[in-house]
């Protein structure tokens, strides 16, 4: 269906919208959200598109889909370890399906999905630098929906995506990283503190102070932090001290 496919001026506006993402988007699944919805707007006649990533636990799982008709499709190839996304996923390549009523390649999903409605499918990795991600798929209802011009711009959509979900998720990193960082500071600084009060107490040099503060930790069974915590707590002058 070349005739029905989006014009190059077309292509480029869709493509900037999705950039655009790149620097607006605030979550992963926000952002795949929105490519998913764009892909599906961009492939006439299509019934739905969704992405494919791995969860915590390493199972496959429909990360965004824009309608039900596709996570029905997708949970059926999760179910039975096979189907187009499943072979475009480990073979890292394109999969096109015509027509799912004379599709021959995986009969027990192509079986268990023939009532859900749809008879076209197109399938292409998320691969970056080499790196696979997961998987894109649009379905259609009707049959030859998709043709080599819709390969190519499901490819592209597919490497926008993991463009998207690989600078979402280094920024996720980046803010846990300064998080832990932040923790980290707060507990030198309650170390200095606590550092500062025994050299006060005992008349102390700063690496005599912290050797009481060591002492302190392992006489209580706890974390040095957590000792340096109590002492400047219980300081003299400090509030919530207990008289």
């Amino acid at each position: 269906m070349e005739s029905e496919s989006l014009p190059t001026d077309e292509l480029a506006a869709v493509f900037a919208r999705v950039s655009g993402l790149l620097l607006s988007a605030e979550t992963v699944n926000n952002g795949l959200a929105l490519v998913t919805a764009l892909a599906k707007e961009s492939f006439a006649g299509t019934a739905g598109a969704g992405i494919t990533l791995l969860d915590q636990a390493g199972d496959r799982v429909t990360a965004a889909a824009t309608d039900a008709v596709v996570e029905r499709a997708d949970a059926l190839q999760y179910e039975l370890g096979q189907g187009p996304c499943l072979t475009a996923w480990e073979q890292r390549a394109v999969v096109r399906v015509d027509d799912l009523d004379r599709e021959e390649r995986w009969p027990d999903w192509v079986r268990a999905v023939a009532g859900v409605g749809l008879r076209s499918v197109l399938s292409a990795p998320l691969l970056l630098d080499g790196k696979l991600l997961g998987a894109m798929k649009v379905y259609a209802s009707g049959p030859g929906a998709y043709g080599e011009r819709e390969e190519h711009l499901l490819t592209m959509f597919a490497t926008q995506a993991a463009i998207l979900l690989d600078n979402l998720r280094t920024s996720e990193d980046a803010r846990r990283v300064s998080d832990d960082l932040r923790r980290a500071l707060r507990g030198r600084d309650v170390v200095a503190l606590a550092k500062g009060v025994v050299m006060a107490r005992d008349g102390v040099d700063e690496r005599a102070a912290f050797l009481v503060l060591a002492d302190l930790a392992r006489r209580r069974g706890t974390t040095l932090r957590r000792a340096c915590e109590h002492l400047v707590r219980s300081a003299p002058g400090r509030p919530g001290r207990s008289r």
